[in-house]
């Protein structure tokens, strides 16, 4: 019996049987299986950002160029030639561009696609005949600088480089081009000035995404086909230096023309219809035997130059010649006394046409910033010995 007067007490009852914990199966099965899952999710991410990066791409890339270099050395010791390695040591610059944009862009985390790189291969030397066989295997090339070799004719596996965008053959010995050609459908500069062609294939006609053509100076070519009017997206035509007798049908048929250069030609007259150019804003005729200029220029409400040659110009429609925002330029030669010796010397530098297309180019880059323009101006060549 507890006795009223004493403090009170807390007596605990505690069972020492042993605990049984029960544990729901399907509730860990739950939890493993949803860690599973996101460890796969993180995996499929993880690939899916590998292959977006560059870096395999890279990888694949510079194994090829490493191939290229090989290749291009065992032929330099096989031929033992000097000049053979300036073509891979102006590729080998782009690849180390390439390579350490790459680099820098993985680093920060930034992804790129290397298919975005414009890849450029450039060849030159007489001593080449034909391309080396190094370079079907790179049909991921954006563009071709070849110059200057002994090249004739391109080849027909060409047509493979799918991704070209820019063809720079100037200076070369090509003879012919090929019907090929036409498929490069992404075609968007071809330069083939100061070759040897008399003839352009209708199958150029194909790339109707070319913006600009160069056929300066090919001296037996004296017409295009009419195909050619296909190329609604052409800008910039320089037939210049060469043989027509008249403006092409198919050039006045290329809607989109801006820059057109006709000079150095056998152009007596212009076609009553050249103001169909409707975009044209620079025109080039001197150095033609041409007397008058035709009223339908003034049509052309985008023209803003004209280039003529003085010494056989005399009819001139006045709209064109007083125009304020027409900067009409006519040319006058002027002959050194010592010519003989002159045109000597012009030998050493370039033709004589070449070095006249230079000089128009740059006197016409001087006048770009110049609200007005001389009346007339002289061109006198000068040979000056240091």
């Amino acid at each position: 019996m507890n006795n009223p007067d004493s403090p009170d007490k807390l007596v605990l009852n505690v069972s020492m049987s042993p605990a049984i914990v029960v544990y729901d199966l399907s509730l860990i099965q739950g939890i493993w299986e949803g860690r599973i899952r996101k460890h796969k999710k993180q995996q499929r991410k993880e690939r899916e950002r590998q292959e977006k990066s560059a870096l395999a791409k890279l990888n694949q890339e510079w194994s090829r160029r490493l191939e290229h270099r090989k290749r291009l050395r065992e032929k330099s010791n096989q031929l033992n030639l000097e000049n053979v390695a300036t073509d891979f040591k102006l590729y080998h610059s782009s690849e180390k561009n390439l390579l350490s944009e790459g680099r820098s862009s993985l680093d920060s985390g930034i992804e790129i696609d290397i298919d975005e790189k414009t890849f450029i291969y450039e060849l030159n030397g007489e001593q080449w005949k034909e391309l080396p066989d190094s370079i079907k295997e790179m049909t991921y090339l954006r563009e071709w600088h070849i110059s200057r070799t002994s090249i004739q004719e391109l080849p027909k596996y060409t047509e493979l480089f799918q991704d070209l965008r820019v063809l720079q053959l100037s200076r070369n010995g090509i003879k012919e081009l090929l019907a090929e050609i036409g498929k490069l459908r992404n075609l968007k500069e071809l330069n083939l000035s100061y070759n040897k062609l008399s003839s352009i294939p209708p199958e150029l006609g194909n790339c109707e995404n070319l913006e600009k053509l160069e056929l300066t100076e090919n001296l037996d070519l004296w017409e295009l086909p009419f195909e050619l009017s296909n190329l609604k997206q052409l800008l910039y035509l320089d037939i210049s230096a060469n043989k027509f007798s008249s403006i092409p049908i198919c050039v006045l048929r290329m809607s989109s023309l801006q820059w057109l250069d006709v000079s150095n030609n056998d152009l007596k007259e212009l076609p009553q219809d050249i103001d169909r150019l409707e975009e044209v804003q620079s025109l080039f005729l001197q150095k033609n035997p041409m007397t008058y200029l035709p009223h339908a220029l003034c049509n052309l409400t985008k023209l803003s130059m004209i280039v003529v040659s003085g010494e056989r110009m005399v009819k001139m429609p006045t709209a064109i010649c007083s125009s304020p925002s027409i900067k009409f330029i006519k040319l006058f030669d002027k002959h050194c006394e010592d010519e003989k010796e002159q045109t000597e010397s012009m030998k050493d530098h370039g033709s004589e046409k070449e070095l006249e297309k230079e000089f128009i180019q740059a006197y016409v880059e001087s006048l770009r910033d110049r609200e007005t323009v001389p009346c007339y101006t002289t061109k006198v060549s000068l040979s000056c010995q240091l």
